[in-house]
């Protein structure tokens, strides 16, 4: 399906090379996963001691069972949307999933970058969404795994004390009960399809994670040192879900496929020449009015009111070009304040202080 501009003309034909589309409706049923091409050679890591079989089926029916995740939420269990953006976002991200390349995605806040990793998952039945979320302290580790080192001691110390029959929280002597894979450990397990990986506003990150990531990018995988140590191979750890248990050979990670990496960034800083060559970049701008229409037509069920929907976009127009800096998601709550309460045009005052207040400034 093309999509008009404000002035009526096609800004985005679907183009017959694109695997995702963006078009699939979220409640439709699917009986056969979508096919996804295989990686360039350059980008094949191995396909040895793959997940098993089973595993990879329940993720896809989870996404089935459970309703993807709503806008700037992908790990919550809402209905999902369809994502609606222009040629260029569909342009990058296809190319990123041929070319298995990390895809930074930038833009003003609420312009869909979280969303975007939520339908391509959901439209390709990819299972759910992956997240990490970056903050100043974390690091590289955290996204690969946690052990819980502390945990293990004192489990230790206890049947030391009371005896080798002691199981504190139903976990025992192996190492593996202490290890959870990260959201990016998790992503890079060897499965037959790529999981989705959304690394969530990397530019709040310390400036030297995005380079620690670049090795991992570059083969695919990990080491676990406390599991190369061990005597014991494979160990059963945790999957990112703290449920799933998965299999871990020799202490090491590879992925039989690279997952989809979505970066988002808010573009507040510069990233290395290094880090820049291994990523695809898609920069989000705000939508038209026409797009605007759209996004409130996908989150507002029918029957309703155009007129004040109309009322509410014109106002919300007026807002912008006067300088206030708004996101659409904020447009969608005043629609809806507006359908609800039953408001008049006279009453544009209530949702201007209410909902449409400005993401900048004090």
């Amino acid at each position: 399906m093309n999509r008009l501009d404000d002035a009526g003309t096609t800004d985005d034909p679907r183009e017959s090379w694109w695997i995702y589309t963006g078009e699939r409706d979220p409640g439709a049923s699917r009986s056969t996963l979508p096919s996804i091409p295989a990686p360039p050679p350059w980008r094949t890591f191995g396909l040895a001691e793959l997940v098993e079989p089973g595993l990879e089926r329940d993720l896809a029916s989870k996404d089935r069972r459970r309703p993807a995740p709503v806008p700037d939420d992908p790990g919550s269990a809402q209905p999902p949307r369809r994502y609606l953006g222009d040629a260029e976002t569909y342009n990058l991200v296809n190319a990123a999933l041929l070319l298995r390349r990390p895809l930074m995605v930038t833009g003003p806040p609420g312009t869909g970058k979280s969303t975007l990793a939520a339908s391509v998952a959901h439209e390709l039945g990819l299972g759910p969404v992956l997240r990490w979320g970056i903050t100043s302290r974390s690091t590289l580790k955290e996204g690969l795994y946690e052990y819980d080192v502390l945990g293990r001691l004192h489990e230790l110390n206890i049947q030391q004390r009371l005896g080798r029959r002691h199981r504190g929280k139903g976990r025992g002597d192996s190492i593996g009960d202490y290890l959870r894979l990260g959201p990016l450990g998790d992503a890079l397990l060897p499965r037959r399809r790529p999981r989705v990986l959304l690394i969530d506003e990397i530019d709040k990150s310390d400036v030297d994670l995005p380079n620690d990531l670049l090795h991992v990018f570059e083969t695919g995988g990990y080491e676990i040192p406390e599991l190369r140590r061990s005597a014991t191979s494979p160990v059963a750890v945790r999957g990112e879900d703290g449920k799933t248990e998965v299999w871990v050979h020799d202490g090491r990670v590879l992925c039989a496929e690279f997952p989809l990496v979505i970066m988002t960034s808010n573009g507040e800083r510069e990233f290395s020449p290094a880090f820049r060559r291994r990523c695809l970049f898609l920069k989000l701008s705000r939508p038209n009015r026409h797009r605007l229409r759209e996004i409130v037509q996908e989150h507002i069920a029918e029957p309703y009111d155009r007129e004040a929907v109309e009322q509410v976009l014109k106002g919300f127009d007026e807002l912008v070009e006067s300088g206030r800096q708004l996101s659409p998601d904020q447009l969608i709550n005043a629609v809806r304040l507006r359908l609800e309460a039953q408001l008049g045009p006279q009453h544009f005052d209530i949702l201007r202080e209410t909902v449409l207040h400005p993401l900048s400034g004090g």
